[in-house]
């Protein structure tokens, strides 16, 4: 379990002032020119030797995504652009930290902003988030007035912007891509990589896209020293994580943990364990709602990092935690999900386009029973078709629910069905 002072994100639940005054009390800010004069190279190193891995679900190792960002300009200006856009289901995390820790990303901001050479920093920021954006500008004006951003930014001879641009609530826009289209003003669909945004970003300059978390912990990694954010955690999954549990626990809620922790454990230590009990668990999706789900026997003893989700064919994604206790019509829960990523596609690939409506009508038809046993098979064959064919993820995000489903509760699919006719038939 995770020592308190090893906690980044000290003002979770809102309890301290998120303003800048009590921001800086909380160590935010703090002397922060000693950090920029590290260097840009020894900043990059330094987040490598971190082991930190981004936060927003793909789990890219930040330091070498910032590594990529060109060291010499051709005469175009660099940018970072926060991804905080959060749509995923299930996922609360980075609206928290805008909420009420919003200096510690900005910090985050300049901090990895020189390293990337960038002149600006642009937030993303989802367009229902109201309050999270006030909150936002507010802190930003803050640290406009107090010099820490803008010209000299925190007395480092280095100038630096920051602004924040919202969304119109378009899930896609959490894809990077999307996201630099939108930004740019135009329709949030992916781009075809390559270019990628290092080289080829927004409008047309070297850009990095990182979620709100993976830069807001890298001044506090690097104010702490090396060594310290790699020995918590797991080899290759270091470092602590914010958990967003919800669904069929005692106590929903927001906890920031040390990666690796066994799902079981963070479930009843911090979210009072599953309701009716731990026997009454039927499944729990780990990582938001695009990465399949795993049955009870699995999640006794699975630790809650990127590679063991992966072995056993799911994913730490954005560490959101759905509980489904055995009052859960499980088909159904999973129609829903199909019906958010076919409502959800931005209908430029027609694998996405078209198979995400599919499989979520053979999904209503699972759900009720009328469908056939052998729609089953098909349905995952479609699925494997989708998967990995289209521009960006959301074709996987749609099809793994569904092959979750299958693999781990196809008896309940073919007894209902079953079920189903044998009413028909009477």
């Amino acid at each position: 379990m995770l020592k308190d002072q090893d906690r980044i994100f000290t003002n979770l639940y809102g309890i301290h002032d998120w303003k800048l005054a009590g921001a800086k009390k909380r160590g935010v800010w703090d002397n922060t020119k000693a950090l920029i004069e590290q260097g840009q190279d020894a900043i990059i190193d330094g987040m490598k030797e971190s082991g930190l891995r981004g936060r927003g679900g793909a789990g890219f190792p930040t330091g070498l995504k910032w590594s990529f960002m060109p060291k010499q300009s051709d005469g175009r200006p660099s940018y970072l652009v926060v991804n905080a856009d959060e749509s995923e289901p299930g996922t609360c995390k980075d609206r928290e930290i805008m909420r009420f820790d919003p200096h510690r990303l900005l910090e985050g901001c300049l901090v990895a902003g020189f390293a990337m050479r960038a002149i600006a920093a642009y937030i993303y920021i989802r367009g229902e988030f109201v309050q999270e954006a006030i909150n936002l500008e507010i802190a930003i004006q803050e640290a406009y007035a107090d010099g820490l951003i803008g010209k000299n930014a925190a007395n480092s001879g280095y100038d630096f912007d920051i602004y924040l641009h919202r969304g119109a609530g378009a899930y896609i826009c959490g894809e990077e891509t999307a996201l630099i289209e939108s930004l740019e003003g135009n329709k949030g669909q992916p781009r075809l990589k390559p270019p990628f945004p290092a080289n080829v970003g927004v409008w047309g300059c070297p850009s990095t896209v990182n979620n709100v978390e993976s830069i807001a912990v890298a001044p506090e990694i690097l104010r702490r020293g090396k060594g310290w954010f790699s020995g918590l955690g797991r080899p290759n999954n270091t470092g602590t994580k914010l958990f967003c549990v919800s669904g069929h626990v005692n106590k929903p809620c927001n906890v920031e943990e040390e990666m690796g922790i066994p799902l079981k454990e963070l479930i009843e230590k911090h979210a009072g364990g599953v309701r009716g009990g731990w026997d009454n668990l039927l499944a729990i999706i780990p990582g938001g709602s695009s990465v399949p789900l795993l049955p009870k026997s699995i999640c006794d003893d699975v630790l809650m990092d990127f590679d063991s989700l992966r072995d056993v064919q799911s994913g730490l994604g954005t560490a959101a935690v759905i509980v489904m206790d055995k009052s859960t019509d499980v088909i159904r829960a999973i129609e829903r999900l199909s019906h958010f990523y076919k409502h959800e596609s931005c209908g430029q690939c027609t694998p996405c386009r078209e198979g995400t409506g599919w499989m979520w009508r053979v999904m209503q038809r699972l759900v009720s029973g009328e469908a056939e046993i052998a729609e089953i098979d098909m349905l995952i064959n479609v699925s494997k078709r989708i998967e990995g064919h289209t521009i960006c993820a959301l074709g996987d995000a749609a099809a793994w629910p569904i092959q979750g489903l299958v693999r781990h509760f196809r008896p309940v699919i073919e007894e209902r069905i079953k079920s189903r006719k044998a009413v028909k038939a009477a």
